[in-house]
Parts: structure tokens; sequence; C-alpha cells
């Protein structure tokens, strides 16, 4: 064949989807440390939890020698005995940092999102990061999930848009508490009132009514232009999850068909998913030549070293070999989209427009105790050239701050517009980005509905 990315075959493409649709739920084998494998106690009372917990921590957290000695009968919930086992971290030491990303939640919660693709929300996502600590400073609308209710109820906000007040609350309180779990309702039907101000400087009201809305994990595609009118394939991922291989393989499919060879992936509001996922997008992008290369390793403790394991590049019959990859970043762009760019650097040239990413190279195999789904940290991440561990985040090529003045896939929005630019050989333009304190990276992002940043093997 003349073009040779041709050769490329979708084996990997059905296996990765027939894959990812299995539970995440872990089941596996301990040996010396009181471990035995499986998820969940055989019973369920409180002392049957915080013991099968405590064994499990013990064997298959990746810092399990700086858990803190602890009495579970001291602690009336498991979730607050489970805070207490996660690592303090070692001043001064970075491959020991504390343990700001382990979390639990309801295991009908995480099923229905990594399973089904769905989520309980409203679905609206704020800009809280970008003003954290300037509570005189506009609390923008940055994202709207387009299957929510954000989406079809009259008058929701839009991208751009300035929130004025959440449940009768000035947004400057939650600005101060650094806190939006306001976005995050815990039932169906439960309603969140806003005020809102458009760009003209007009307000209005809104009444949001929860509802359990299908994610859209690749919600905008297309093919822009760069001003010398090369084409450019663009693709906004949101959540590295099952349901995003089916339109991956369609857009990708497309490109190929229009000759597209320079490809731009927007991450900058990815939290991460699951790690088969985020494989089969790198593999979209990489160059023929890292083809079965190593994308990542997994690294887990010296107790559980015999379950390391290396996941490789796909030869995907819809890839683009490209010498180049354009990725949009930001502060939400966590852990499994880290995955991306850390692994294809090693193929090919990643330009990096936009913030620093979050920082969380470690990820989780979920474990089910009683309805609660525990992701503790289980193993460190490592792409080709044994290089991860980037605890202050991935920094960009080209740092520049979001733009919530333009929507995603507008060619003027300035990420993706230095894209543009740069791909004619022009040069990154110049604007000012914020640095985001340490403490606040991390979980931080997850205050904000509906996120959840990390990496799931499965």
């Amino acid at each position: 064949m003349n073009n040779p990315t041709a050769r490329r075959r979708c084996n990997f493409f059905r296996a990765t989807l027939a894959s990812a649709v299995a539970a995440l739920l872990m089941s596996c084998g301990g040996g010396g440390d009181g471990y035995s494998g499986g998820s969940g106690p055989a019973a369920c009372s409180l002392a049957d939890q915080q013991n099968w917990l405590g064994s499990y921590m013990n064997g298959e957290y990746f810092w399990y020698a700086q858990i803190p000695s602890v009495d579970p009968a001291a602690y009336a919930t498991i979730d607050n005995y489970f805070a207490t086992l996660l690592s303090p971290g070692v001043p001064g030491n970075a491959s020991l940092p504390k343990d700001i990303w382990s979390y639990s939640t309801s295991t009908a919660s995480f099923d229905q999102y990594f399973g089904e693709g769905k989520t309980l929300g409203y679905g609206v996502f704020v800009a809280g990061l970008e003003v954290a600590g300037q509570p005189s400073q506009p609390l923008r609308v940055r994202y709207i999930e387009p299957a929510s209710p954000a989406a079809s109820t009259s008058g929701s906000p839009v991208r751009g848009e300035t929130i004025i007040s959440i449940n009768g609350l000035p947004a400057s309180d939650y600005i101060t508490r650094n806190d939006y779990s306001v976005l995050s309702p815990t039932a169906v039907s439960e309603t969140i009132d806003l005020i809102v101000r458009n760009t003209a400087g007009a307000t209005r009201s809104v009444q949001l009514l929860a509802a359990v809305y299908s994610l859209t994990p690749v919600s905008q595609t297309g093919i822009v232009r760069s001003p010398a009118n090369r084409a450019i394939g663009y693709v906004v991922l949101k959540d590295f999850v099952s349901q995003a291989l089916t339109p991956l393989e369609t857009v990708f499919a497309n490109f190929r068909s229009q000759g597209v060879r320079e490809i731009v992936l927007d991450l900058r509001y990815n939290g991460g998913g699951v790690i088969s996922v985020a494989n089969a997008l790198a593999s979209y992008v990489v160059p023929l030549a890292g083809v079965n290369q190593t994308f990542t390793t997994l690294n887990y403790s010296d107790k559980r070293q015999f379950k390391n394991d290396t996941s490789r590049f796909a030869d995907l019959v819809s890839a683009i070999d490209v010498t180049r990859v354009f990725v949009l970043s930001g502060q939400r762009t966590c852990s499994a989209s880290e995955l991306v760019v850390n692994g294809l650097k090693p193929f090919v040239d990643v330009i990096q427009i936009g913030d620093t990413t979050c920082g969380k190279p470690v990820g989780f195999v979920a474990a089910d105790n009683c309805g609660t789904t525990f992701s503790a940290i289980n193993f460190e991440a490592l792409n080709s050239r044994n290089e991860g561990r980037y605890w202050s985040g991935l920094a960009p090529t080209c740092p520049l701050a979001d733009d919530l003045d333009h929507a995603l896939g507008d060619p003027q929005e300035r990420l993706l517009d230095a894209a543009r630019t740069i791909v004619d050989g022009g040069s990154c333009p110049v604007a000012a980005t914020r640095e985001l304190p340490s403490a606040l990276r991390g979980l931080r992002p997850r205050v904000n509905e509906g996120e959840r940043p990390g990496m799931w093997m499965r």
C-alpha cells in the first residue's frame, strides 16, 4: 500500500471496546500481608469493613509503608477511617507526596459513570480554579455538558457567562471557600437556582433540575483551517470512558478521508478515566514507528511487582501518521490525559498549549467494599523512556490562559488559534497564565460536579 498508515488494523479497537465495557472492580490475589484478595468483606458490619479495608490498603496501596498506625475502632464511619490511612507524605521527598488523590464513592455511582457512561448532575461547570483566592473576580461558566439539564433548560448559562449567585448566595462566597459542591446534587430532581449575567450585561434567573444524563465524552470535533489554509483536525475529549471509543473511530476515519495531517487534541477539561481509552486516543496520533512500542508501564509497589503491566500503542486503521501533535491543556488536564501527553513524547513532537497540567502520575484499580468503591493509589505510570513522577504537572510548550470569551472550537479561541498559528510556522503568542497554588492541585477540580480526576486500570 502506498500510505504506510493504511496497514493499521482495528483489532485493538474492538478488543478495547469489549474490555472497556467490563466492570472496573478489581479481583486480585495477595500474599504475606494479611490481604487475601477479592472485593469487599464477606459481611458488612463497620468492623468487618474496617478490617477488610485495613488489610487491603496494607496489601495493595502504593504507599502502604506510609500508612499511619491507627485504631479502626476510633472511627465511626468507613470514610473517616479510609481518610486516616492515606499517606501524609514526607516533606522534601518528591517520591512520597501527600496523597490528595485517593477517594471513595458509591459503587452504584461509579458503575453508572464508567459502565453506562452516565452521571447525576446539572451539567454546569465553572471556572473556579481560575479565580481561586480572588473573590472579587467573576465566576464564569466554562463548560456545559451537551446532554445535561443545563443544555436543555431554557435560559441556561453558556460558556463565558458570569454566575452572580447560586441558591441565593453570591458567587464570591463559593470562590472564598473554593467549594462548588453545590453543583453536585445527591438525588434526581434536586434543584439549583442561578442568577446569570450574559456578556451584554443583562441578568436572568434560571432553575435547573438534577437528572441522570449521558456523558458526551467526544463533545466537539471538526476540521479548522490555519491562516495558510492547512487542514487541522480538532477533537474535544472530556472523559476517558468506553463510550468515547466509537466516536473517536468515526472522527479519525473522517480526518483520514479528508487528508488531515495536523491534529489538535483539546484535553483542557479532561480529568482522566480509563487507561485503555487513553491508549486508544494516543494510538490514533502516534507515528507508524511507534506502533507496538510502549505507551505506558504501570509499576506497582514492591509488594505487587508481579502486577506490573505494559500497554503498547495499537495498530489502528484510522490513525494519522503525524510528526507532531498539538495538545490543549489546563489545570484540569489530569491523570489519564497527562498519560497521553507523557506517553506520546518519546515518539512524536508534542506541542502543549495552555496551562500546566494537574500533576497526577499515579492511578487506581478500583475495589468495592459493601457498596462503596475505593480508588486508592495502586501504581505509578511511566513512559517508554521511564519518565514520569511529574508531581508539579506537565508544563506547556506555549503557555496561555484559557479563553472563556470564545466557544470551544472557534478558530479565534486563544488556545486553538495559537495552534493554527504554529501549524503555519508562527510563534506562540504572549498571554499571561496564572500559576495555580500547589494546594489547589490534584483533586480540587472534582469539587465541580461530574469531574473525576484519575486513571483506572481495567
